[in-house]
C-alpha cells in the first residue's frame, strides 16, 4: 500500500502519492473548439469590421494565446494552494463586480458589467466571480465533508443560501445578467449535490433560484417581452425583443444539411445581433449546417464525458468538486446559449464556452481547464460504486495504489520511467 501524506487540519491533500500521464484528450478537445471559434470569427470579421470597425482576429488571437497562459498557470500551480487562496480570490472578484458597478457604461452596453481597461479592452467581472466562486465553493463544501456537517443547516446551508442569494441579487438585478447569475446558481447546486448535500436542502436553494428568477423576469419590463417573444416567436419578429431570436432561426434554418459555406454569412451583416458573441452558434448553423452542428455538439459532448471521468476518479473531495464546478458552469452555459439560438430557450446575453468572441470568457474557461487539467494528473484508475442505505447518498471509491499506468512516476528517479 501506498503511504498517504499527511496534512493540516481544514487543508485536503490534492496530490495523492502518485502522479500520472495527463488527460490529454482534454487539451485537444478544447483545441479544436478554440479553432472552431477562431474560423468563425475569422469568416465573419470582414462584415464586423465594416459594420462597427476593430481587428476581431487579432483581438480572438490575444485572447486565446491569454487563454493558454491561464491554463499553464493553473495547471502547474498546485490545488492545494489554490484551496488556500479561496477567500483572497473571492475578495478579489467582489471588488472587480463593484469596480464593475461604478465603472461608466457605453451607449452600446449599457449594463454595469464591464471594467474598462482601455484601448478598447475590457474585462467581463462576472467571468471572474465564476473562477472565484468555483474554487471558494470547493473549498467550503469540501471543508464541510471533511467535518462531517455537510448536511447541518446552519454551518452549511444557511451561509450558502445568503452568498448565493446576495449574488444572484447583484447578477441578476443590478449587472441585468440573469444568464450568467443562472450559471453560477446551477454551479452552485451541482456541487452541493455531489458534495452530499441532502436533496431536500438543494430543492429549498432550488425554490429560492426559481423565486428569484420570477422577481428578475416579472420586475424587468425587457425580460417580460423577452419572454412574450420567445412563446410566440413568429408575432414579435418585427420588435426589439424578439428581432434577435428570430433572425437566429433563420440563420440556423438556412445552413440547411451542410450549410452556406465560409464567406457565404448573410446574417452577419447587421441582420442577427450580437453575431460575434451571443448568437455565434446561429452563425456557425448557417456555415457548416446541421452536420457541422452535429460535429459541434459530439465535441462539446466529448469535452463534458472526458470531465465526468475525470470527476469519477478524482483524488478527493476538493479536486471533484472543481472539476463538477468547471462540468456545471461550461454544461449550463451551452445549453443556454445553443438552447436560445435554435428557440428551446428565451434569449440570454450569454456566450458560448471557447467559442464566442471576447478575452474574459475564454480567459477564465481555459483557466477553469487548466485546474481540470492538473487533477487529471492524479486521478485514480479505479472507481468502485457504493451504495449505501440509511437516507445516505450513494458514492464512489476510488483506489490509487492499482492504476495501470503506461509509464509510471517513479519517485528518486526525477521522471518517468
Amino acid at each position: 500500500m501506498l503511504e498517504q501524506p499527511r496534512y493540516k487540519r481544514g487543508v485536503e491533500p490534492s496530490e495523492p502519492s502518485r502522479k500520472h500521464r495527463p488527460d490529454y484528450w482534454l487539451v485537444v478537445i478544447t483545441a479544436c473548439l478554440l479553432a472552431i471559434g477562431l474560423i468563425v470569427v475569422y469568416s465573419i470579421s470582414p462584415a464586423l469590421t465594416e459594420l462597427r470597425g476593430g481587428n476581431y482576429v487579432a483581438h480572438q488571437i490575444i485572447a486565446i494565446v491569454l487563454s493558454i497562459v491561464a491554463f499553464l498557470v493553473t495547471a502547474r500551480i498546485p490545488l492545494r494552494q489554490w484551496q488556500k487562496w479561496q477567500w483572497w480570490l473571492l475578495g478579489l472578484a467582489a471588488l472587480g463586480t463593484l469596480v464593475a458597478l461604478v465603472t461608466p457604461p457605453i451607449p452600446a452596453y449599457p449594463q454595469h458589467r464591464w471594467i474598462r481597461l482601455g484601448s478598447g479592452f475590457s474585462l467581463q467581472s462576472v467571468e471572474v466571480l465564476k473562477f472565484a466562486l468555483l474554487i471558494s465553493l470547493s473549498g467550503f463544501l469540501a471543508s464541510r465533508v471533511r467535518e462531517g456537517t455537510i448536511a447541518n443547516s446552519k454551518m452549511t446551508l444557511k451561509p450558502l443560501a445568503i452568498a448565493l442569494g446576495g449574488i444572484g441579487i447583484v447578477v441578476a438585478f443590478v449587472q441585468s445578467d440573469l444568464g450568467s447569475a443562472g450559471v453560477i446558481l446551477a454551479m452552485a447546486i451541482i456541487m452541493g449535490f455531489v458534495a452530499g448535500l441532502p436533496v431536500r436542502r438543494i430543492l429549498g436553494i432550488g425554490i429560492l433560484v426559481v423565486v428569484l428568477t420570477v422577481l428578475a423576469v416579472s420586475t424587468t419590463p425587457y425580460r417580460r417581452a423577452r419572454l412574450t417573444a420567445y412563446m410566440h416567436p413568429e408575432n414579435n419578429c418585427a420588435t426589439a425583443s424578439g428581432h434577435q431570436a428570430c433572425q437566429a432561426l433563420i440563420a440556423v434554418g438556412s445552413g440547411g444539411m451542410i450549410g452556406l459555406g465560409l464567406g457565404k454569412s448573410v446574417q452577419a451583416y447587421g441582420y442577427l445581433p450580437e453575431a460575434q458573441n451571443d448568437s455565434i452558434f446561429a452563425i456557425y448553423a448557417e456555415k457548416f449546417g446541421f452536420i457541422g452542428s452535429v460535429v459541434l455538439l459530439g465535441l462539446f459532448g466529448a469535452l463534458f464525458a472526458r470531465l465526468r471521468l475525470i470527476i469519477e476518479r478524482a483524488p478527493d473531495t476538493f479536486s471533484r468538486l472543481v472539476v463538477t464546478g468547471v462540468l456545471a458552469w461550461l454544461s449550463t452555459q451551452a445549453i443556454i446559449n445553443i438552447g436560445a439560438m435554435i428557440g428551446l430557450l428565451p434569449l440570454k446575453g450569454i456566450t458560448l464556452p471557447l467559442i464566442s468572441y471576447g478575452g474574459t470568457s475564454v480567459l477564465f474557461v481555459g483557466a477553469a481547464l487548466g485546474l481540470v487539467f492538473q487533477v487529471s494528473h492524479y486521478t485514480s484508475f479505479h472507481s468502485r460504486f457504493i451504495p449505501r442505505g440509511g437516507g445516505q447518498r450513494n458514492r464512489y471509491e476510488h483506489t490509487t495504489d492499482r492504476r495501470r499506468i503506461r509509464r509510471p512516476h517513479q519517485a528518486g528517479l526525477g521522471g518517468r520511467a
